[in-house]
């Protein structure tokens, strides 16, 4: 939809906008994001970051989660290499959008963890799709990746779709007083891959 040079804190980049329709019938569904482009991305598997939109963390500094953390250290890792695409999603809150998120907070706040949350509100733990950021890394003639990621559904999502994984390079934060449950429930109920215990 558009591209333009983004400087930033980290380095120069290229942003490009994305938008792609999905489903069928009811399930028909516009989605939006946008690709922070540095450097070759084609000689080589470049490292890619994959990263849903989290107001709270990202804008914020929520330490209710590692999202902020995780995005910054993407860009840097990305940055020290001169090379890299990072795809940030208009996903909030797994893709159950921001009002649910805040909601979910809520009950979060009461004693449930973030999958019992959104189960409570009728919804699906993780309601996140991937095939636009495939369909982006596609269009920029990106095949083959090392994925920034934690979450193997990100990895079965790409693969499905056509784009080779041919590493997965962990995104791990070190855990806090405010993220100790959080992680641990991304580990053992969303099946999130962590080198710690």
């Amino acid at each position: 939809m558009a591209s333009a040079d983004f400087p930033t804190r980290w380095g120069n980049f290229r942003i490009l906008g994305f938008r792609g329709t999905f489903g069928e019938g009811k399930d028909l569904r516009t989605e939006e994001a946008v690709a922070l482009v540095m450097g070759d991305v084609h000689s080589t598997s470049p490292l890619v970051r994959i990263h849903s939109q989290c107001l709270t963390g990202d804008v914020f500094g929520s330490l209710r989660c590692d999202c902020r953390q995780q995005l910054e250290m993407a860009l840097a890792m990305i940055a020290k290499e001169c090379a890299g695409v990072l795809i940030y999603e208009q996903q909030e809150g797994r893709g159950i959008g921001l009002m649910a998120k805040l909601k979910a907070y809520e009950l979060q706040d009461s004693g449930l963890d973030t999958v019992e949350a959104n189960e409570r509100l009728g919804l699906k733990a993780d309601h996140r799709e991937f095939a636009l950021p495939a369909e982006i890394l596609k269009a920029l003639g990106v095949t083959r990746v090392r994925l920034l990621s934690n979450n193997p559904d990100k990895v079965a999502a790409l693969e499905h779709a056509g784009v080779t994984v041919t590493e997965r390079v962990p995104c791990e934060v070190p855990p806090t007083l405010h993220t100790e449950a959080y992680l641990r429930t991304k580990k053992e109920k969303l099946g999130h891959l962590f080198s710690e215990p």
